[in-house]
This record gives structure tokens, sequence and C-alpha cells, in this order.
């Protein structure tokens, strides 16, 4: 007794000390973000007020008119897919988004990599620039820069490439050139530390035995790269699902996103309810969408071991 006494007075001391030094960091997050969350999901259950907040009348309305239309009269239910479009369409630009910015980031960050490290610093600090500016600011340059009568059209206009003005802003193609912008380093900077520390040897050790360069990207580095392409994959999509200021700004509100439609009910609606909802539901495809791969990537470990 005496012997185990000292190891374990010693061991519930670690204990508490590493308790001690975890209580900040979990009194941020269980206030900053678990209560926030927890009262989102609160409100989406409670009845709208008349001129906005909620009303404490427990009801899954909100949830029905996601999918559901009440008629004014007779208030029968009519199923709808208004909102069902909106995300839809918001998935496809957050796809495509991330597409884009693999596409140019990969080779952004491969040459970023195989600089001498004297320059790598100065090509990671010109990527890092554009956010020492508010991302507003940047996407209200980005919007002058593409109207009918900005400078890219006034360029490829006196250059007699295009007789008339592209119409860029207030479209969906205008939205998915801000969300890439907006989001491009994010695909740049995880694909770059990955590649930093990727050993070159095996790709001359394939060049010894006659593989072609295409051959190289696609068995070599892309796979032992894949947990950088990951990672940028999920922090340019998640961001661009839920991306309010570019569909905003250069989508012109036509197209809604679903930021757009969440932050219209909280400030023109007044229909808190369904906007926490609309935010829940959104959170629970991302989270189930992060589960499902979590368990796919947890099997290929588990089937290599």
């Amino acid at each position: 007794m005496t012997a185990t006494a000292p190891p374990l007075r010693k061991e519930r001391n670690n204990m508490k000390a590493r308790a001690a030094l975890m209580s900040p960091a979990l009194f941020i997050i269980g206030g900053f973000l678990v209560a926030p969350l927890f009262m989102v999901l609160v409100y989406s259950f409670l009845t709208a007020g008349t001129y906005g907040g909620v009303v404490w009348e427990w009801t899954t309305d909100a949830y029905v008119q996601f999918l559901f239309e009440k008629d004014f009269f007779d208030e029968t239910l009519t199923f709808s897919t208004a909102y069902l479009g909106i995300y839809f369409r918001s998935f496809m630009q957050a796809v495509t988004a991330t597409v884009i910015c693999f596409l140019v980031g990969f080779p952004t960050a491969y040459f970023i990599a195989t600089r001498p490290a004297a320059q790598r610093n100065m090509w990671v600090l010109l990527i890092t620039v554009p956010y020492w500016v508010n991302l507003l600011i940047r996407t209200i340059a980005m919007l002058f820069l593409v109207r009918d009568n900005g400078p890219l059209n006034h360029f490829l206009m006196s250059w007699g490439i295009i007789d008339t003005p592209i119409h860029i802003a207030y479209t969906n193609f205008g939205v998915g050139i801000g969300l890439v912008y907006s989001y491009l380093p994010f695909m740049v900077l995880p694909i770059y530390a990955t590649i930093e520390r990727f050993d070159f040897r095996l790709v001359e050790a394939a060049f010894d035995l006659y593989a072609d360069r295409w051959t190289i990207l696609v068995k070599i580095i892309l796979p032992l790269c894949a947990p950088g392409v990951v990672a940028g994959s999920l922090l340019v999509f998640i961001p661009s699902l839920g991306a309010f200021i570019a569909p905003d700004l250069l989508g012109g509100g036509k197209n809604l996103m679903i930021g757009n439609l969440i932050a219209l009910q909280f400030q023109g609606s007044r229909n808190w309810p369904f906007g926490a909802a609309a935010a829940m539901i959104l959170m629970t495809i991302v989270l189930v969408t992060l589960m499902f791969y979590a368990r796919r990537q947890s099997k290929s470990a588990a089937r290599m071991q």
C-alpha cells in the first residue's frame, strides 16, 4: 500500500493539473461555441414572433416549412423544392469552387514547395498578403473589377478580344469567382505543407524505372499528398457552402445561397425559428459528411494495417 500510494497521488495531481490547464479552453469552447449552437437548436423548435424574435411555444413548423408550403386558407401542406434548390445550388457552387481551387492550388503549392528554401517564405507571403485586407473590402474590389464597365471588360474590349462586355457580376459565375478568390489560399497552404515534407527521392526512383510524369503524379505524388489535399478541400468546401458575402455582393441577391437564406430570415423576414432550422440543417449535413469521411478513412487505415 505504501509503495503504490505515492504513484496514485502523483497521477491524481497530474490529472488535476491537466484539468486546470484545459479549463480555460473548455470554458471558451463551451461558452462561445456549444452554448450558442444549443441556443440555435432551441430556437429552431420555437414559434416565430410577429415582429421578430420567438414565442416560447414548442413546434416543428420551422422544419416543416423547409419541405412543405402551407396553404394560406385551409393550411394544407404541399411539398416544395424551393429551399432544397437553394441548398443544391450552394452545394454545387461549393463543389465547383473546391475543384477549381484544387486545380489552381495544387500546381501553385508544388511550385512553391520546389523552390529553393530561401525563396519559399517569400512565395508563401505573397499567397497570404490578400488576407491582410478584410474579406468584405476584397469582395467589393472584385465586384468593381468584373462589372460590365470595369477594368476587366475594358481591357478585353481594348484588345479586340470581345465586342460587348461580358456579364460576370450578379451571376452564378461571378459568385464562383468570388468563392475561389476568397478561399484559394486555404487550398494552397495545406497542400504546400504536405509537399514540402515529400521525399522527392521517390520521384527519382520512379524516373529510374521509366515512369512518365503523369504516372508519377497520379500514382506517387497525389496519393502521398492526399492528407493536404483533403484538408484543403474541407477548408474550401465548408466555408463556401455557407458563404454570405460573395453571393450577396457578386450575386446581387438574385440567386440565394444558404448563408443569404439564413441571414434573410433574421434580418428581413423576421422568422428566427426558420433561420435557426436552416442553420441546423446545414450543420447536420456538414457533420454527417465529415463523420462519413472519417469512418471511411478509419476503415481504409485498418485495411492497410
